[in-house]
């Protein structure tokens, strides 16, 4: 003990206790810390390169060489995957010209292509993954019996019309936005893109994000929507699909004026009688 007391007061013990620490915490950083993510996997990291290289050709001009973004596009740091397999699979990106609204057109990319440039602007940020079969695919719907099925659709129904349909309409036939803006079919559209519109919400859309609709809820929503355009044309005046707003017009326009038209006429009969 009185060794260390005399050592204690040694110029050089400072210095020393602050190494020591110094080493003891970067031990024990290096000992706990997460692993990096899977950069270090061969196949994985070379998937990236090659998303790097895509994304300088087809990409960097509106969103910048590190996805940093410019003003002709935003910024791609924290979108994540799921948003480049969206917007690149339906054709909307690479955009031609920057505008208020991409339109769904043919995809210029392979799937590969798309998977790497999905992989490298995933590294410049957390965001949205590309989802599992699972998370869009109902099994649950195909495996029901009538009754099952049946209340499955409709509460797939109900989230719909909540959520959705004052946008998409209540059969998701689209509809007119606000500044020139629309809401697009989606008659016709993959269950992944349905899924991953959802989550990421593009363009005017909002984010559903899971604590808002779970993946049950939007498994749901699909099942809705497949059953709804699935069915038989029975024929007829669709009027666009908007329901009872379109059915109650043509009710007033046709209906009343009809009325009134047949009022006219039988007065005016009426005054020629006298």
């Amino acid at each position: 003990m009185r060794l260390l007391s005399t050592r204690r007061r040694h110029p050089a013990t400072k210095t020393i206790v602050l190494a020591m620490a110094l080493f003891l915490m970067g031990a024990l950083y290096a000992a706990l810390a997460p692993t990096p993510r899977s950069s270090a996997d061969g196949g994985m990291s070379t998937q990236v390169e090659e998303g790097k290289a895509l994304f300088a050709v087809g990409c960097s001009s509106c969103h910048g060489l590190n996805g940093e973004g410019t003003s002709q596009g935003p910024t791609l740091m924290g979108v994540g995957s799921a948003s480049v397999d969206f917007q690149m699979e339906t054709g909307r990106m690479p955009a031609k010209a920057p505008g208020q609204q991409l339109p769904r057109k043919e995809n210029q990319y392979t799937d590969a292509e798309i998977a790497a440039i999905a992989a490298y602007v995933d590294t410049l940020g957390p965001g949205v993954q590309i989802p599992e079969p699972e998370q869009y695919q109902s099994s649950e719907l195909e495996a029901a019996n009538g009754e099952e099925r049946a209340r499955l659709i409709a509460r797939g129904g109900e989230l719909f019309r909540t959520n959705c349909s004052a946008c998409h309409n209540f059969q998701g036939g689209g509809g007119a936005l606000p500044e020139g803006r629309y809401a697009p079919s989606l008659m016709g559209v993959e269950d992944k893109h349905i899924w991953e519109a959802m989550r990421t919400g593009p363009q005017q859309m909002p984010v559903f994000s899971e604590e808002t609709l779970t993946d049950e809820d939007t498994k749901a929503i699909i099942a809705y929507l497949e059953n709804l355009h699935g069915q038989p044309d029975s024929g007829g005046l669709s009027l666009g699909g908007f329901g009872p707003v379109g059915e109650g017009l043509w009710v007033w326009v046709l209906g009343i004026g009809g009325l009134a038209a047949v009022a006219v006429w039988i007065t005016k009969k009426g005054v020629r009688a006298k």
